[in-house]
């Protein structure tokens, strides 16, 4: 009896030790896995040089992302952004009213704006009589743009669309 006791202990000790080493090769796989996804995706961060040639022109704000986590949603804008960026990556941002006959108001007020890429970001130095600021592009597209600003807020911008006004009136 002590005999097959120690017997079957034998076998429980073999079988946990072919359970340790049958897992160690797959907790292995899993690490090169992990890392290889890790890699792949840190290979296909976009290049912010890209970004810049969708910058210009006029968006408005679609939401905000604060930096808190809550989000808010710009269901209606009453200002829209003006970007013009040249060869020199300088340029401005204005801030614009569209009105009903297609045009905008807007007043003398104008941001002087820098771009520079600094360690893989697209940075914006905004320059006014008054105040300079940085804010980084996340991300520019034909139809979006993405910028966080200092306090870590992140505004989701999209491309303006004028209100065609023939459309509705066809309705």
């Amino acid at each position: 009896m002590i005999f097959r006791n120690k017997t079957s202990r034998n076998k429980k000790q073999e079988k946990s030790s072919l359970t340790l080493r049958s897992s160690f090769p797959l907790k292995k796989q899993w690490q090169s896995f992990a890392m290889l996804v890790g890699l792949f995706l840190f290979s296909c961060s976009p290049n912010p040089e890209t970004f810049v040639t969708h910058i210009n022109g006029y968006w408005e704000i679609d939401e905000v992302i604060l930096q808190d986590g809550s989000k808010k949603d710009y269901n209606y804008n009453d200002t829209i952004d003006y970007f013009e960026i040249n060869d020199s990556l300088t340029g401005i941002r204005k801030k614009l009213k569209p009105n009903f006959f297609g045009t905008f108001e807007t007043s003398k007020d104008v941001e002087m704006i820098r771009i520079i890429i600094e360690n893989d970001s697209l940075n914006v130095y905004y320059t006014t009589p008054f105040a300079t600021w940085k804010e980084t592009i996340l991300l520019a597209t034909k139809a979006q743009l993405k910028i966080i600003n200092q306090n870590k807020d992140v505004y989701l911008y999209k491309r303006y669309q004028p209100l065609d006004l023939g459309e509705i009136n066809k309705n």
